[in-house]
């Protein structure tokens, strides 16, 4: 008599979500043949009225939630905006038109009145951030570090290169890159993205990203161009080497400043190895790491002109494509002198 009682309870159960399920896609619209706009009463009860915060910044919170087939799900709450619902659906079409490994995939999206939210897949491996400069023994090596730098590189020039409407991320750094449960990297948090025309080779934006990533162009005030991007790339690998936030020794003596020390001894073809991250325990591929160092000065040229696309970044890494000896970046040296004045 079990048994007979089991199965159609459990049946019931399996087909009781399968409802709620189809219940949910019809109270969602689609949007085009990829993003469904869910409403925000169904987002509510996916997160458990927002109870769960797994992130936070300057234009969003976000929540993590689940479907009622169980698919999770990350839902960013976005802050109040000057901008109207038709700018915002057409930036959540273009985005969401993104199908790429290394992009972070946009499953829906809200907008009732003031309220926006867009939903994304979860990732469950967190950030690059938390596990590149971690303390401990459990520090990503050599291998994996390489295989994410080439993957981000991948995926930014997809958004540059190859969607319908091109997209400047413009906040490229640790923490806007999440890693799968095989450390594969998605790039992630589009809040400060601005998408750039194929007849348009500049936009105006004055959002800011991040101190540390900042192309000298952008700080000036300058219209700018997907090479912001590829600056802030560029400063991330010198992360990827050193283990070290940039940030962390700009108010030190900066001519011991390791992204400069890095240059300069690329820019002179010396020895890099004593400079690099020293969890590794200098497990490093020699070939691999003068690459990253070359590409990583040549991305962070003063001049725009002077960065490589992301397609030649990912061509240089992947070892098919030569790449010149870079000079060491002019915005190294001005720091060096302003040290030097000061003291």
């Amino acid at each position: 008599m079990t048994a007979v009682v089991v199965v159609p309870v459990a049946f019931l159960v399996v087909l009781s979500v399968l409802l709620v399920t189809i219940k949910m896609r019809r109270s969602a619209h689609a949007a085009d043949n990829h993003l469904m706009h869910f409403q925000y009463r169904v987002l509510k009860k996916a997160t458990k009225n927002f109870s769960e915060k797994i992130g936070e910044g300057g234009f969003s919170s976000v929540f993590r939630g689940a479907l009622p087939d169980w698919t999770p799900i990350a839902v960013k709450k976005l802050a109040n905006q000057n901008q109207s619902n038709k700018q915002f659906l057409a930036e959540v079409r273009t985005i969401g038109t993104m199908q790429h490994i290394n992009v972070v995939r946009l499953h829906s999206f809200c907008a009732e009145k003031s309220k926006r939210f867009l939903v994304y897949e979860y990732i469950a491996n967190g950030s690059l951030a938390a596990h590149l400069f971690q303390k401990g023994s459990n520090t990503l090596n050599w291998k994996t570090r390489y295989s994410i730098a080439i993957g981000i590189a991948r995926g930014l020039e997809s958004l540059h290169e190859r969607c319908q409407d091109r997209i400047i991320h413009c906040d490229v750094k640790p923490e806007n890159i999440l890693l799968d449960s095989e450390f594969v990297p998605k790039i992630a948090d589009f809040g400060l993205a601005k998408l750039m025309g194929r007849d348009v080779s500049r936009v105006i934006t004055t959002i800011r990203g991040t101190r540390g990533y900042l192309a000298p162009e952008w700080i000036s005030g300058e219209a700018i161009t997907s090479k912001v991007d590829v600056f802030s790339y560029g400063k991330l690998l010198f992360e990827f080497i050193s283990g070290k936030r940039n940030i962390e020794e700009l108010n030190s003596d900066m001519r011991n400043y390791l992204p400069l020390q890095i240059a300069n001894s690329t820019a002179k073809g010396e020895e890099v190895l004593p400079l690099v991250d020293r969890r590794l325990n200098r497990f490093v591929d020699m070939e691999e790491l003068c690459r990253a160092c070359k590409v990583a000065c040549w991305c962070i040229q003063d001049s725009e002109k002077d960065r490589p696309a992301m397609s030649q970044v990912v061509k240089i890494l992947e070892g098919v494509m030569a790449v010149e000896r870079p000079p060491i970046p002019r915005i190294f040296l001005q720091l060096v002198g302003s040290y030097e004045n000061e003291a």
